[in-house]
């Protein structure tokens, strides 16, 4: 059986110097766990902890942490994006696909695994709840496993359980889970989620995240039929879609008539949904994520984001030139799945502005440094509110002409003369 801290301090006690750790991410972040962590890390040296998307966490920016404890992001978001530009935490550049292989195969050690988990059922299983991503591998092979034992925390099926008896130490304690209020939609973002929704057929399988473009998406989808879903994530939008009786998961070949997904991000409602709900399967990353399994349902739409793309379709996600801004995450997995998929659509969405109408994201080359996540040779149909350019099977020239298309009008003269100049295209 499993010790029983007092404190969550106290349930780190464990702890050694030069440990590595992972921390359970999204939703299901064990905040009370981290504060636990700042404390007990003072008395330690050259700690690391491993992460994806974490919520709440941003105590442990403390500069006082330095030579204690450091954060290695496979992620990066706002609570350790100022880290990790300032040098203080790293980034893992990995597709969100390959990062439960790094614990499997032995290539990145776990000392212990940070987690939050919902209370054990009458058989002795808890569950990983709304988060099960990269968390489940590491589980497996953690040298100790420390769990915030949380009654808020929904129970989820599919790869989520986890005995009580294998957790080394728990603490317990009620807390709410993080929360995010469903996004509001504007005209640009409902511009781009209408010119996305008409790609979307009856029967599609989709494949979308959190925020603006992806709710307005699906908010323009309540008449489509049997929709089915197989996606890293999902929020609140979906919920209208499945109440509603769009999405049946009735034409899916790889888990007909269930929700695939391997972490939700959103309301308390979607929580709630979620909870001890047989039709939503949280499943590992590994499997989620794996273009293989994606593939094999017909008509998948992934639905992406970025932050930039340049005139020859290069797709740039996770930095703003050198300052690293989110991550690779399952971008390349969906892009790559959706596109080898019978029917597939691989979308990347965006505003064709940022910095309130001052700067293009389609651009006539990435900025300095930008990495890039999708390849030109990945990049299919680009939205942004001006329209859909489909750059599979076309020539720079066509490209170039296509993505200046859908560019905001203020900026396509210039973007043509940056197409002539650059790349010989008139």
């Amino acid at each position: 059986m499993p010790r029983i801290a007092a404190t969550p301090s106290d349930a780190l006690a464990s702890l050694r110097d030069g440990e590595a750790l992972w921390c359970h991410s999204m939703a299901a972040t064990p905040v009370r766990l981290l504060a636990g962590l700042k404390e007990r890390a003072f008395s330690l040296r050259e700690l690391t902890l491993m992460q994806l998307h974490t919520e709440g966490s941003a105590l442990l920016a403390d500069p006082a942490l330095e030579g204690h404890l450091r954060q290695r992001c496979f992620f990066v978001a706002a609570e350790t994006r100022a880290l990790v530009q300032s040098g203080r935490a790293d980034y893992v550049p990995i597709f969100l696909s390959e990062l439960p292989k790094l614990f499997r195969r032995g290539e990145q050690r776990v000392d212990a695994a940070l987690i939050q988990v919902s209370p054990p059922d009458k058989h002795g299983l808890c569950t990983l709840g709304v988060s099960v991503e990269a968390t489940k591998a590491a589980c497996a092979v953690a040298g100790r496993i420390i769990a915030h034992v949380n009654p808020r925390m929904p129970r989820s099926h599919g790869d989520a359980f986890i005995p009580y008896d294998s957790l080394h130490t728990v603490y317990e304690e009620a807390v709410e889970l993080p929360a995010h209020a469903p996004a509001v939609i504007d005209p640009v973002t409902g511009a781009i989620g209408r010119h996305v929704a008409a790609l979307i057929t009856n029967g599609a399988c989709l494949q979308m995240g959190i925020g603006a473009i992806p709710d307005a998406v699906l908010a323009c989808l309540r008449g489509h039929r049997d929709l089915g879903v197989h996606t890293e994530m999902f929020s609140d939008g979906l919920l209208p879609l499945v109440e509603s009786g769009v999405v049946t998961g009735a034409r899916k070949k790889v888990h007909p008539g269930k929700l695939v997904t391997s972490f939700v991000l959103g309301s308390r409602a979607v929580y709630d949904f979620v909870d001890d709900n047989p039709e939503v399967v949280f499943l590992d990353a590994e499997y989620v994520n794996d273009t293989s399994n994606i593939r094999r349902n017909p008509g998948v739409v992934a639905i992406n984001s970025a932050l930039e793309v340049d005139l020859t379709g290069q797709i740039c996600a996770d930095s703003m030139g050198t300052r690293i801004y989110s991550g690779v995450g399952g971008q390349m997995d969906f892009m790559r799945g959706a596109a080898l998929s019978e029917g597939g659509k691989a979308v990347i969405a965006l505003p064709s502005t940022a910095c309130g109408g001052k700067v293009s994201r389609i651009a006539p080359m990435l900025s300095l440094g930008a990495g890039v996540v999708t390849t030109r040779a990945h990049a299919q149909y680009i939205v942004t509110e001006y329209g859909i350019a489909n750059l599979r099977g076309r020539s720079l020239r066509e490209r170039a002409e296509a993505l200046i298309a859908i560019a905001h009008p203020d900026f396509r003269e210039e973007l043509a003369r940056s197409a002539r100049e650059l790349y010989h295209l008139g």
